[in-house]
Order: structure tokens, then sequence, then C-alpha cells
């Protein structure tokens, strides 16, 4: 159309139907892709999990992830711009991957097999930029080998900062069991990840030339995380991810599966295949998401400034002062809780309070609430949109009656809080810690726990939440 206004105009009305969300709802990219006749655009369906309803979004052919997450965060009305990705889905195959922000989709497509159930995901991925903010623990002191005199004396900090820039990098390596062409069997074999390609030893954890096989090359890789590994290749444990040339059909044949022991593990060796592969590219697509407009600047900067606060004494006549005591710190803070609790026992108490004002149901509306998923599911919510301190969602406990259960990310493992129902005063409350913290409602409990740890080892920050359009 040569206006940009014109263009945006276009790919809003394509999706003009009322949007709605849900934290049951993911949204989907079909792979079916069908150009204009003056191919300016190409069209992309969209399917809801729920109800099977398509819709369809108009994008140039040379948008890239970035530009169709921008067009969904506007058509679907989302509250929070940020931290919002595609997510590459092969279900038969259990793999998936995020695509990188300067991929272009179309490309992407392309490359799937005719007649596939390829899908496109938009959903959350809070965890695509975590190693620059903390590459401590995305990249473990042990995993950085020390065969170039580069290395030595290197932290994990600076591995991060010399992968980004020319010249010689750090391997990564490790043990991985890997699964045998042609067979069923794994095998548990040293890897070494290098600029120059992914190598194997062919005699234990020897680094000699003469015992390095080549395995693969970084620049033609993609690499995919893979879920349900355990029934659909009999791996020995479920961190498992592969390696597959980029431009291939994806066929099982083709892919080389790896298996690491922990989530740790697996996290540092996808991390470090992006870093080899793209490099600056992917440090300047993380400074672009940095300096993109953020609707919540606000909660961001609270979040960022979190490990400045202090505790602050304000009982005192002369004004407040900070609490250098940590034994006294933690009083203030068992102390600020209860005084929390006393003054909504307070509120609620008031003659003139609308009993329904603030039901206590009033959970079901948040988009961190997932209903009746299990514990295996909410771990897996968690896992998709990114292992990062602080993600957390709340659900109802299947086992134990009329109780709920705070799912939390913390060092990339999923721990899980029991949320339970008590009566003080003829009030219904809800407490973590045996009563001594109470709560008129699950929202108080997340408002309360986004600016106090409790017995939480990290606040709330990032509720897992899904959408669709």
């Amino acid at each position: 159309t040569g206006s940009g206004t014109r263009w945006e105009e276009l790919l809003t009305d394509s999706c003009h139907q009322k949007p709605s969300l849900s934290p049951w709802l993911s949204l989907i990219i079909s792979s079916m892709i069908s150009f204009n006749p003056f191919n300016l655009f190409s069209l992309c369906n969209f399917l809801s999990l729920s109800d099977s309803h398509s819709r369809s979004l108009w994008v140039i052919p040379r948008a890239t992830a970035r530009d169709v997450c921008h067009l969904l965060v506007q058509t679907a009305h989302c509250s929070d711009q940020e931290n919002w990705a595609l997510i590459e889905l092969h279900s038969a195959l259990g793999l998936e991957r995020v695509l990188e922000d300067h991929e272009v989709v179309v490309e992407v497509q392309a490359a799937w097999p005719s007649e596939s159930d390829t899908k496109l995901l938009f959903r959350k991925n809070y965890a695509k930029y975590e190693f620059f903010r903390t590459p401590v623990l995305f990249f473990p002191k042990h995993m950085i080998s020390d065969s170039a005199d580069v290395t030595k004396g290197m932290t994990s900090a600076e591995l991060i900062q010399n992968l980004l820039q020319s010249g010689t990098c750090p391997e990564i390596q490790g043990f991985l069991h890997v699964r045998e062409p042609s067979r069923k069997a794994w095998k548990k074999v040293y890897f070494f990840l290098r600029r120059s390609g992914l190598y194997c030893s062919t005699k234990g954890s020897s680094k000699e030339p003469r015992h390095l096989q080549y395995v693969a090359d970084l620049e033609d890789l993609n690499v995919y995380s893979i879920t349900n590994s355990r029934k659909l290749y009999g791996a020995p444990v479920d961190f498992t991810f592969c390696v597959k040339p980029s431009k291939d059909r994806i066929r099982a044949q083709d892919l080389k599966l790896l298996c690491a022991e922990n989530e740790q593990t697996r996290t540092c060796w996808t991390s470090a295949f992006r870093l080899f592969k793209y490099g600056r590219q992917l440090h300047c697509n993380y400074q672009l998401s940095q300096s993109a407009p953020r609707l919540q600047e606000v909660v961001s900067q609270r979040c960022e400034s979190e490990a400045s606060l202090v505790a602050m004494d304000f009982s005192g006549k002369a004004g407040g002062r900070v609490i250098q005591n940590a034994w006294e710190a933690q009083s203030a803070e068992r102390e600020e809780g209860q005084a929390w609790r006393r003054r909504e026992a307070l509120r609620c108490s008031l003659p003139n309070l609308n009993p329904g004002s603030r039901p206590s149901s009033i959970h079901r509306t948040q988009l961190w609430f997932h209903g009746g998923v299990s514990r295996k599911q909410a771990q897996r919510l968690i896992e998709e949109q990114g292992l990062v301190d602080g993600m957390f969602l709340i659900r109802e406990s299947q086992q134990h009656a009329q109780c709920f259960v705070l799912s939390l990310c913390y060092k990339l493992k999923t721990k899980h809080y029991l949320v339970i129902p008590c009566e003080e005063g003829g009030r219904k409350y809800y407490t973590m810690d045996d009563g001594l913290t109470l709560f008129i409602d699950l929202l108080q409990l997340v408002e309360f726990h986004q600016i106090n740890r409790g017995i939480l080892p990290v606040c709330l920050k990032h509720p897992c939440v899904c959408v669709t359009l």
C-alpha cells in the first residue's frame, strides 16, 4: 500500500473478532500459508485449542517473529507487551523451540513437511534472554572447558561476554546420553561444543584431536527441546533435546537426540548452542527487547530494584530508620504480616462494607489461576513459559479438598506450596504458614507475596498466563 499506517489497519482488520482472555487457552498459528495475488502479504491461520475456531492474520513475507508477536499482542489487547514469543511445535515428534526474534516466520514455515501437524504457538517466554541477566545460573563453572588458555580464570559472567565478541570462544563440555542410530539404546558420551561445531570423544573425556569425532556444524543447526521424551524415545530422564539441520525436512531418523542429567545442564547446552550460532545478533535482539515500549514500567522497575529494598522502622517519632540487624529485619517482616491481617480484618468488620464487594472467588478471574490442573501440568506450564525465578501460578489441590497450591519456580526448579483455608473470629482465611499470616482471599495472598517473600524463597514476579484471540 505504500503506507505503514494503512498496512497496520489491514493487519488489524483481518482479526476483528473481540478477544477474550482465559487461562485455559493457547494461541496457535497453523502451518497452512497462502499468498495473495500480489505477493505483498502472507496469510497465517489461527486455531484455538479449546474451540477449534480458526482465525487469520495477514503478514508481510519478510515479517520476523518479533513483528508477528507485536501484531498478536495488539490483536489480543494484551496488557503486558513484554516476553511474548513464537514457539515452533512438532506435536508428533514432541519437538519445540523458541523462534529467535530476527527469524522470518514465512521462511521457518516453508521448511515444514507438507500435511504435517507442525504449528506455531503464541505464548509467554520469560527465559529467552535470562542468561544475559543471570549467567552464573545458566552456565555452571564445571561445564566451562579449561582446554584453552582463554578460559582459565574465566567466570560464568565473562563467558557470556566472550561468546558475544569476535575471537576465540570457550568450550562447553560434559557428559550427555545419546541415542544410537537405528537403535533404541542410549549411550553416555562426552561432548564438546565449540564455535567450529559439536564434537564427541571416542575415548572417555579425552580432548586429544585423535579422539574427537565431528558431530555437527552449528551454522546449519536448530536445537529443540523434547517433551515426553521417555515415552516417545525411551530417554533415561526427561531432560532431552535434539539438534537437526535447519534447512532439512524434519524426520525422526534425522534427529540427533541428546539427554542431560538435569534441567540446568540441558539449559546450559541449549543456551550455548544459541549463543554460538547467533552471537551478536542474539545480544542485539536482547537489547531491542529491553528498549521496547513497556505498559507496566512501574511494575518492571519495582522488580528490577527488588534487590535494593531494605527493612525500615517507622515506629519512632523522629522518622524512619534502616534496620541493620538481620534478626530485627525478620521480626519486622513477621510483624508486618500480622499488621496486614489486622488491617484487613478491621476493614471487613466495618458496618457499611458490602459483603459482596470482594468475594472469596475473586481468584477465578485472575490470569495466574489455573483451576484444577494437575501438579505435572502445572510444572509443564511453568517450563513452557521459562524457568525463571518468581514465575508462579495457583491451582486447586487434587489431594486436599478446598485447598489450593502455589506453584513457584526457583533456580530452574518448580516448588509447590499448599494454601490451606482456616477460620478465625467467624471469618474464613487462607494461610501457607500454619496460621501465622492470614489472607482473606487468594488475590490478597498474591499481592502480599509480590512485595514480601514470607516463607517463599523469592517474591512472586511473573504470573503464568495464557491468551487467545
